[in-house]
């Protein structure tokens, strides 16, 4: 199943918006915002390249390289999604601890989707009520599987919060940029895994840390273009782990614990693999590599 298809001329053209030549691009508007804060690779690797300055041209340029023109993404499945989710990586607060060992998968999404500048981004509709319009602006077929896995990433942003949590999906750069420090302040740092290696059993190692007692994680989703979809937690802290891997590798992971659960599902997945109630004990899980952890300085 694939996503990404080389669209006509016209097509793509749909999308584009004229903006203004004194519009920044995405990177110059997070150095406007953030000087003090280093873009991590995570972030540029979802950068269009060449996009200078957002003009006509500089849009539809983004446009192509998504499309096809330049670059074609490789397809992110669905089903890889949903086991990436239901693998596990949770683990009881208890366990944090230097000598604990699990088996760990932290996959790293094969979608090469490239933000959009939040000019175009913004053109284009992102809500269930309009599905049809978005499928027809981004031609992809109705009923097909590329369409349902975009409806259900859609619903998913739609959902309401729960209980001391705050939620955001950024279809851009600048939008995820102000979510994060509306709730943090531009006073940040952003985090992610050094992880590379695939799924072994790992060991954690000394010299674990907490890094934050309050965070901003975003986490990438299934769609045609870059999305992320960002959320902060009350009662959740995230901690930086390092891991000593079967083979000798070494890594760092990072892990939210969180000690109030009692608003989740209760058929939540982290219930089942721990085997334990909502509510009842604090329950920490390791996030995935195309997750990017904002928290303060």
């Amino acid at each position: 199943m694939e996503f990404l298809r080389p669209l006509p001329i016209l097509a793509f053209l749909s999308v584009v918006v004229v903006v203004s030549h004194a519009s920044l691009p995405s990177e110059g508007y997070w150095k406007l915002v953030l000087p003090h804060t280093p873009m991590p690779k995570a972030v540029k690797d979802h950068l269009q390249p060449g996009v200078t300055s957002f003009n006509a041209s500089a849009a539809a340029f983004c446009l192509g390289i998504y499309y096809g023109f330049n670059k074609i993404p490789q397809p992110f499945h669905a089903k890889q999604a949903q086991d990436g989710l239901n693998i596990g990586n949770f683990f009881l607060q208890t366990d944090l601890h230097p000598g604990t060992k699990m088996v760990l998968q932290l996959p790293q999404t094969t979608n090469e989707a490239m933000f959009l500048p939040r000019q175009v981004a913004d053109s284009i509709p992102f809500s269930s009520k309009k599905l049809p319009e978005i499928l027809n602006r981004l031609s992809v077929k109705e009923k097909s599987a590329e369409a349902e896995l975009m409806k259900k990433e859609i619903e998913k942003c739609e959902e309401p919060a729960m209980d001391g949590e705050s939620r955001f999906c950024a279809t851009s750069l600048e939008s995820l940029i102000d979510f994060s420090t509306s709730k943090l302040g531009r006073n940040v740092n952003v985090l992610t895994n050094e992880v590379r290696m695939g799924s072994q059993e790992f060991e954690f190692g000394v010299r674990m840390k907490k890094v934050a007692d309050k965070s901003v994680v975003c986490h990438k989703m299934n769609y045609p273009y870059a999305v992320f979809y960002c959320h902060t937690f009350a009662k959740t802290r995230t901690y930086m782990i390092p891991l000593v891997g079967d083979d000798g590798s070494k890594a760092k992971a990072m892990a939210a614990c969180h000690s109030d659960t009692s608003a989740w599902h209760p058929q939540h997945v982290a219930f089942q693999v721990l085997k334990i109630k909502p509510g009842t004990v604090p329950i920490c899980h390791f996030l995935h590599n195309n997750a990017m952890v904002w928290i303060p300085k």
